[in-house]
């Protein structure tokens, strides 16, 4: 037989009064009253087809008939370390359109039409003043691109997030006719690329120019820049744009043959995305505007060019392949809609990879 334990474990002794979840950093009650403050801010997006309410387990959606093969599109994303200078900045509403906008423009290249969008966040303690102004940017967004805020997750974990700050992600779906999905197969060597600008950083690059920004140039977010006409914070919370009305301009006469949302990765990594094996972009260097904030980041940190074109956008959030033959309807189209664009290169044949010249 085995000896008897010499040091048995003490006794723990009970708390000495019951203990709860909101003794742990959870308060289910706030979080409650949290979710009913931000409950109409997602109703009010509601189109026909949603048929559940919020606080369901699931969200409900109904597909119109309409389509004789439909397809459904979908795609995640967060806001990134620009949260960051949202929390320093107190300024939490754009944040959830910059989500909003980002997952359209995912699904919207490849011809879908948003449906419906459902959003994470994450704390380690709920702020409902907060909570609400993010949803409100959220809700907005969706509102302005046709989209249903069915649903969502408000998650608080105490321990895992530094005092007042918070994690936001989305999921998209989108649908669009079999016959109509744009995926870049009909690019062709001569096609040209029309480059429309961005905003800003839109939601990437940020950890750089964060770093550049507040290590390297010691700004304060609300110093004023001379380089950039204003305030360095309100420079870097630009508005991620959508383009989804743009895009369905460029679809309604079938006049793109491929169409790359520009984001992480720039323009190096994203329009190779789109192209088929036996192509190549021959993009011209100087043929766009490029915005002062991505001079100026480049000036502070002495920045190749190579490593700026991989991290930021440098003036063009989407890119857009036409065939040479459309080209001129195409243009004259986007000129008497005031839609601003650039030629900034053609396809060549090659090994689906961007030229620079």
């Amino acid at each position: 037989m085995p000896a008897p334990d010499s040091n048995p474990s003490p006794q723990r002794k009970p708390a000495a009064t019951p203990a709860t979840y909101a003794d742990s950093g959870v308060d289910i009650v706030a979080g409650n009253r949290a979710k009913q403050r931000i409950k109409y801010l997602a109703q009010r997006t509601f189109t026909r087809n949603v048929l559940s309410e919020i606080g369901g387990f699931g969200g409900l959606f109904r597909l119109d008939g309409k389509y004789e093969e439909p397809v459904l599109v979908s795609s995640a994303d967060g806001v990134g370390t620009k949260l960051k200078l949202a929390f320093q900045l107190g300024v939490h509403h754009t944040v959830g359109a910059d989500l909003v906008n980002h997952c359209v423009n995912d699904i919207a290249v490849q011809g879908a039409t948003p449906l419906f969008f459902l959003d994470y966040l994450a704390t380690g303690q709920l702020d409902g003043e907060i909570a609400e102004k993010v949803v409100s940017g959220l809700s907005d967004a969706c509102r302005a691109n046709g989209c249903a805020l069915i649903g969502g997750e408000t998650a608080q974990m105490p321990g895992f997030y530094a005092d007042g700050e918070y994690d936001l992600a989305g999921f998209i779906v989108g649908v669009v006719e079999r016959s109509k999905l744009i995926t870049g197969a009909k690019i062709r060597a001569g096609d040209v690329l029309l480059g429309f600008p961005s905003t800003g950083l839109h939601t990437n690059g940020y950890s750089l120019a964060r770093k550049l920004f507040f290590e390297v140039a010691k700004y304060k977010p609300d110093q004023y820049v001379n380089a950039l006409k204003e305030k360095a914070g309100a420079a870097l919370m630009k508005t991620h744009r959508s383009y989804l009305s743009l895009i369905k301009k460029l679809t309604a006469s079938d006049y793109a043959s491929g169409i790359a949302h520009i984001t992480g990765g720039g323009i190096t990594e994203n329009l190779p995305r789109i192209l088929p094996k036996n192509v190549s972009a021959h993009v011209e260097l100087g043929s766009w505007p490029v915005l002062p904030i991505f001079e100026h980041l480049q000036q502070l940190g002495n920045v190749e060019q190579d490593e700026m074109l991989r991290t930021f956008n440098m003036g063009i959030g989407l890119i857009a392949s036409i065939p040479a033959e459309r080209f001129k309807r195409c243009k004259s189209m986007l000129d008497r809609a005031g839609e601003k664009s650039c030629v900034i290169g053609r396809v060549i044949k090659g090994d689906r990879r961007v030229v620079y010249v």
